[in-house]
């Protein structure tokens, strides 16, 4: 079988890209084929299986460029029909939608203003996700977090059929034979730091929603001895009017923060660092968060996170109640950086993920996206 992925851009680290590549290798291995549309790829193309077409887009604003990629994704469909089209950005047109972001018009609603609700960004995204979501669509939801559902079905009513609630996806391989003390002396040999340094260690694409900048802020406030040996190592490609280095300046701290970019040495990094830290003011879900439990790496972690519950249930970690209070923040660093704990959180989230391993699919997506495409080949026949 043929399947179709549409997302607007491909960027090295997206949580969302890496698990389209993910599920596409899978579709590929179990013997269909994937062609992948967008309109942007920034990093390694994919495996030469994997068809990738990049479209163009116009338009001056955001949501213009979006709707034009999208007409060029339809009559790419319509020139080269497939047997499911499966998005990982909400538009009309999808048969299966992986639901990655969190609703949007409840957000519209509770954080912004009413005048935002009357511009072209909101109509657009309001339209999209009307387009998965109604009561009319048919289009099949494969669900991160049960509590996302709640918030789908609260605004549009979408029937609890056209949900597909999936297990938390387990990167084991990525993880398979690395050593620890190897990996503690990699990684502070890679950027010059003491053999007994505290590695804190922060994982994403957006500064601001994925709370690095708390992590700064909870650095700047660690007692001076514990501070002298502590440093932020912060792996990705932030937003373009982020600037990292002049947020640790204003906090006198430049020089225990290192903002490294996007490195292929992640799952070293997370084997070899003490903490990871994650107090993001939104996360659907956070497959990150997964993959520092599968390494071994104890976690700070917002409870606004979908998979923050899984942490708390795993005990592989300090989880922050909501409000977010800084403070909170700043102590449970502290607290973490020295708990004689540290052995118990790492051996308890390695085991809550291979135990969810061994009891659900690697391929739970890949397998959800070939059945419903069976399913609607033989509701053709």
């Amino acid at each position: 079988m043929k399947f179709a992925f549409l997302i607007f851009k491909v960027f090295p680290y997206g949580g969302v890209q890496r698990d389209m590549l993910r599920i596409a290798h899978d579709c590929v291995h179990a013997g269909h084929e994937v062609t992948i549309y967008t309109g942007e790829w920034r990093g390694d193309m994919p495996d030469a299986r994997i068809r990738v077409e990049v479209l163009p887009s116009r338009g001056w604003l955001n949501h213009q460029r979006h709707q034009s990629l999208i007409n060029s994704m339809q009559q790419k469909l319509q020139q080269q029909p497939v047997d499911l089209v499966v998005g990982f950005n909400r538009m009309a047109g999808l048969d299966v939608y992986y639901a990655a972001d969190p609703c949007y018009i409840q957000r519209a609603y509770e954080e912004r203003s009413w005048f935002y609700r009357l511009t072209g960004r909101y109509c657009f995204f309001a339209a999209a996700e009307k387009a998965v979501m109604s009561v009319e669509s048919s289009c099949q939801i494969l669900l991160l977090t049960e509590r996302e559902k709640q918030d789908f079905q609260q605004w549009y009513n979408t029937p609890d059929a056209r949900f597909h609630l999936l297990p938390p996806s387990i990167p084991s391989d990525k993880f398979a034979n690395k050593n620890r003390e190897q990996c503690r002396s990699y990684a502070r040999q890679q950027f010059d730091l003491p053999s007994d340094a505290n590695i804190v260690l922060t994982v994403g694409s957006a500064f601001m929603r994925k709370g690095v900048d708390r992590v700064i802020d909870a650095m700047a406030a660690l007692p001076n001895a514990l501070q002298d040996k502590t440093w932020l190592v912060a792996i990705g490609e932030y937003e373009s009017n982020s600037n990292i280095a002049a947020y640790c300046e204003k906090r006198a701290i430049v020089h225990r923060c290192l903002h490294v970019g996007g490195r292929a040495d992640v799952a070293d990094l997370m084997v070899g660092a003490d903490v990871f830290a994650h107090p993001a003011r939104s996360e659907l879900a956070g497959l990150v968060l997964i993959e520092a439990m599968t390494a071994g790496l104890p976690v700070l972690v917002t409870e606004v996170c979908g998979y923050a519950p899984h942490i708390a249930q795993a005990d592989a970690g300090v989880v922050l109640s909501a409000p977010y209070s800084q403070t909170e923040m700043n102590q449970a660093l502290a607290q973490m950086l020295q708990s004689p704990q540290q052995a118990q959180w790492r051996d308890n989230g390695m085991h809550y993920t291979n135990n969810i391993k061994n009891t659900s699919s690697d391929s739970a997506e890949a397998d959800y996206i070939i059945a419903l495409a069976q399913t609607r080949g033989n509701s053709r026949d």
